[in-house]
């Protein structure tokens, strides 16, 4: 009996052999578990990259984006 694979095609794939990528968003695994006092020592390139990580626009100027950071990642308990 002969053993039959196929593989699946992957989302959002634009060229031939599934390297192009375009228009594609897959959200982080996990919740970042950064404090307040993080956020507001974090270095500008670090909240674009975890800003960008989760789909967040990355405009603005530095205080602005921890604002934002805060506000969309910060819970009050």
């Amino acid at each position: 009996m002969e053993s039959v694979s196929q593989q699946a095609p992957s989302v959002g794939s634009g060229g031939a052999n599934g390297t192009e990528r375009c228009g594609y968003f897959q959200m982080p695994l996990h919740y970042p578990r950064y404090t307040k006092a993080d956020y507001q020592s974090m270095p500008e390139w670090k909240l674009d990259c975890l800003l960008r990580e989760y789909g967040l626009p990355i405009l603005g100027d530095l205080h602005h984006k921890r604002n934002f950071a805060m506000g969309a990642f910060l819970w009050t308990h």
